[in-house]
């Protein structure tokens, strides 16, 4: 296995060797295949679990009722992810792109995990800056039920503008899925506890932005850094350049997997001890 070391008040502590994965809005766990190969290849123990009801092939989803995806809570997505922390034989390293970032801040919170690495992460409430990502914003505000189906022109002009336009339409077809409207709501604009509230004793947490992101600019990113350094824990901001909002696949995504890997094996640590965690 894998294996690295952490400091905790001073103290020498093994870190974990298991990894979660989480997706983030309009994509399914396939996003992360990339990530699991490597990190796997590395003797880790690896998850990439889907969001409630998104446990599909992405040409399934697509067809699915937006009524029964909207059905989908923000509160739901983050206890679902919680209880397969809970069920790992080890406190996982915690690893989430866009919204999936926002979920590993708010497992964080709760004392869920042995550090998180948040990736071009949608902001805690309150931080929502105005990126190019208001287009989307704008047609989920209109709604609090049902799903939105990202279309091919949002997906070139938010997520991937720096892939060459056939890898941008592979990209597209293989992994663009409806985003229940009700989370991404929730998690912009509340209600529903989208807040991450930095608490004190919270395990370590690393962000990660691109310096060519229009879903989660690095100045949003950076403003998120800022609100989680309120925390006595450690925080670290990380920003990659000429990386848009799809870093985990596009291009270079090796470099982000291997930063993001090697800070959680130096800087995670064992769950505190009597923290049970929750979302």
């Amino acid at each position: 296995m894998a294996d690295g070391r952490g400091r905790l008040n001073g103290e020498t502590r093994p870190v974990t060797a298991a990894v979660m994965l989480i997706h983030g809005a309009w994509l399914t766990p396939r996003a992360w295949d990339r990530f699991k190969a490597r990190y796997e290849g590395r003797g880790l123990t690896v998850v990439a679990p889907a969001w409630p009801l998104l446990d599909a092939p992405a040409e399934e989803l697509r067809g699915l009722s937006p009524r029964t995806l909207g059905r989908l809570t923000l509160d739901a997505v983050v206890e679902a992810h919680a209880a397969h922390a809970v069920a790992m034989v080890e406190p996982p390293i915690l690893i989430g792109h866009g919204l999936g970032g926002l979920i590993v801040q708010r497992l964080l919170d709760g004392g869920c995990g042995a550090c998180g690495v948040a990736i071009a992460s949608t902001p805690p409430l309150g931080l929502l800056a105005r990126p190019r990502a208001a287009w989307a914003l704008r047609r989920l505000a209109a709604r609090w039920s049902g799903a939105t189906l990202l279309p091919p022109e949002g997906f070139a002009e938010l997520f991937a503008q720096t892939l060459p336009e056939d890898e941008r339409r592979l990209a597209y077809v293989e992994h663009v899925v409806p985003a229940p409207a009700r989370v991404v709501r929730q998690a912009l604009l509340g209600p529903g506890g989208g807040a991450a509230r930095a608490t004190r004793r919270r395990p370590p947490l690393l962000l990660i932005a691109g310096d060519e992101d229009r879903m989660a600019p690095p100045a949003m990113v950076a403003a998120a850094a800022r609100h989680q350094r309120r925390a006595a824990s450690r925080t670290d901001l990380q920003c990659f350049s000429g990386r848009s909002h799809w870093l985990c696949n596009e291009p270079g995504w090796e470099d982000v997997a291997d930063f993001a890997l090697d800070w959680a094996l130096a800087n995670g640590r064992a769950a505190l001890p009597g923290q049970a965690p929750k979302g």
